[in-house]
């Protein structure tokens, strides 16, 4: 759904848009793909999902808790 810059988003489109959005963002989509897609900034995607209240994924993705060992237990080389 690519939209003219610009151009206002109000009613129904909005709805429809504020749908689409929420639906693909719940399915893993980030806002940036979705602002990319849609033509529309960061901002604009984030203000629907906003509104539209949906909980926000924390940022920066997975992240490792332990680091692993490296050689799993056995002594480290001489150097």
């Amino acid at each position: 759904m690519k939209f003219d810059k610009g151009k206002r988003i109000v009613g129904a489109e909005r709805a429809a848009v504020s749908e689409s959005f929420v639906a693909r963002y719940a399915a893993g989509e980030s806002i940036r793909s979705l602002a990319a897609e849609s033509g529309r900034s960061y901002g604009f995607v984030q203000g629907i999902l906003k509104d539209a209240g949906v909980t926000f994924r924390s940022r920066g993705g997975a992240r490792i808790s332990q680091k692993a060992e490296p050689n799993s237990g056995e002594p480290a080389a001489p150097n």
